[in-house]
């Protein structure tokens, strides 16, 4: 019999993205023929995996689901399934408003898709997936949910209070990754440094670092998301003295003048923040920091903004994003606060913040021109290999163009002395020597 096919389409972030393998991965054993983000048409089934975290990120996932419902109408496929967050919050609306979708399922409803696609459920392969990236890395969520409060966040809504997987778990994913071939694990959740509280009453992450860090075949990890309140402290150490733990630490401060700290309920003010960062740079020496911050939040004064300007000129960060502020519906902001700043001048903030970020990542990345510096190559791009120092995540930051006379291998560590820089990559070529 021909396999019936199917595509799953993922708006938004890494978690979603690992939920997607998941059940790309059942799909599969399931005797499926699957398909992640593919334009091809003549599936039997498109599953679009959505996200509700803010508005722009909302309308891209209904105009996604729009996208299919159109190619139904056409005849290019056969039904049409919505899972993720976005139908975990919103599934009657949308069931009311795009009847035309033949099911809409939660965040949490793997066993019901599977079952709805006459798919029985192989549990014992549960954290196995069907990787969606380079096979030379992968995302780890080592927990859903969230406890944080914060007034702007819609997420505990859609996902609920935080769950930590098993250690033992998580390192057994790992080990399977890497038979697999994998040799960066990325820690995602929503966010890290609460990890295991809920399941040991104390935080573990740097006990689940540890363990990672010792399977064969693992060479780098890499944090995401740790709060600048309650922050693992243990983590410095780790991170210092770990060769496998990259020097990269991905912390969303989200504003720094106190009033809009205060407003946005993020529990630390401009100080504590100042001592966090003073800290981990100076315990880990050369660590790159990340952050994402949160313009136009209600009641932001021209004062506040020239605030986080000037924290921003002077602090450096090495990467930074930034989003205008969307009121969500049923959250602590939305409720208490009225969304008075015109969205021209949220953007027209944003647009200000990431100018000088501009300008600094410039500044930062000149200064790496003549070093040598480890960097595993993730894809070949016309005259170029394309690839990242252990400071550049992937997909969010910036990459290193590698040239060199012989061919190299994809998935490999290289030695690369950097010879050029623009504003958010950098050029090199690589040291005559074996791969690492």
């Amino acid at each position: 019999m021909k396999k019936k096919r199917v595509n799953v389409i993922t708006m938004g972030c890494s978690k979603n993205l690992v939920d997607s393998e998941v059940l790309l991965n059942q799909l599969e054993l399931g005797n499926f023929e699957v398909y992640h983000d593919s334009n091809e048409t003549g599936f039997d089934v498109v599953i679009v995996n959505t996200c509700g975290f803010i508005h722009d990120a909302k309308q891209e996932s209904i105009d996604m689901i729009l996208d299919c419902v159109e190619s139904k109408r056409h005849g290019d496929l056969d039904k049409v399934f919505v899972m993720g967050c976005l139908s975990e919050r919103y599934r009657q609306e949308l069931e009311q408003e795009i009847p035309e979708v033949d099911r809409f399922f939660g965040k949490f409803d793997l066993k019901e898709i599977l079952s709805e696609m006459k798919v029985p459920c192989q549990s014992e392969r549960i954290h196995h997936r069907k990787l969606t990236t380079p096979s030379h890395y992968a995302y780890l969520k080592i927990s859903e949910g969230c406890n944080r409060a914060c007034a702007f966040c819609a997420i505990p809504m859609m996902t609920g209070k935080m769950k930590s997987r098993p250690l033992e778990s998580l390192v057994q994913e790992a080990q399977i990754l890497a038979s697999h071939g994998v040799r960066e694990i990325l820690l995602i959740a929503q966010e890290l440094s609460g990890y295991g509280v809920d399941l040991y009453r104390k935080t573990r992450l740097h006990d689940l670092v540890d363990q990672i860090s010792e399977l064969e075949g693992i060479e780098w990890i890499r944090l995401h998301y740790l709060y600048p309140s309650k922050f693992p402290y243990k983590m410095l150490s780790v991170m210092r003295d770990n060769h496998k733990v990259c020097n990269y630490l991905d912390i969303p401060l989200q504003h720094i003048a106190n009033p809009v700290l205060k407003n946005m309920r993020r529990q630390v003010t401009r100080e504590a923040t100042a001592a966090l960062i003073e800290r981990v740079r100076s315990e880990v020496p050369g660590v790159a920091l990340r952050t994402t911050l949160l313009v136009g939040f209600p009641g932001e004064t021209d004062a506040d903004f020239q605030e986080l300007k000037q924290f921003i000129i002077e602090t450096k960060f090495d990467r930074l994003g930034v989003f205008p502020y969307s009121h969500e519906e049923g959250t602590f902001a939305a409720k208490k606060f009225a969304d008075s700043i015109p969205d021209e001048v949220k953007q027209a903030r944003a647009n200000e913040i990431m100018e000088i970020q501009q300008q600094i990542s410039a500044e930062l990345n000149r200064q790496k021109i003549g070093q040598t510096i480890q960097v595993i190559l993730d894809r070949k791009e016309e005259d170029y290999y394309v690839g990242r120092t252990e400071y550049d995540s992937p997909e969010v930051d910036g990459e290193v163009f590698v040239t060199s006379s012989s061919n190299l291998k994809i998935g490999a560590f290289y030695q690369v002395i950097i010879t050029g820089a623009e504003e958010y990559d950098l050029f090199g070529s690589v040291v005559p020597s074996p791969p690492v």
